[in-house]
């Protein structure tokens, strides 16, 4: 109950956009794979940001 109001973390919401990012894609790949290829880097991107708040913290 007292984590309804605890903001996130930068790494949480790098993660959380990681994982709605992989989402998108893989139902996107279904009917145009440009795009879902596209928004999969975008997703790998993301993954680089967070391994490099893991690294620093």
């Amino acid at each position: 109950m007292f984590g309804l109001f605890k903001k996130k973390s930068e790494l949480e919401k790098l993660q959380d956009s990681y994982k709605e990012m992989l989402e998108k894609a893989h139902k996107i790949s279904h009917s145009n794979r440009t795009l879902a290829d596209k928004m999969s880097a975008e997703a790998e991107e993301i993954a680089k940001k967070i391994d490099l708040l893991k690294k620093k913290g």
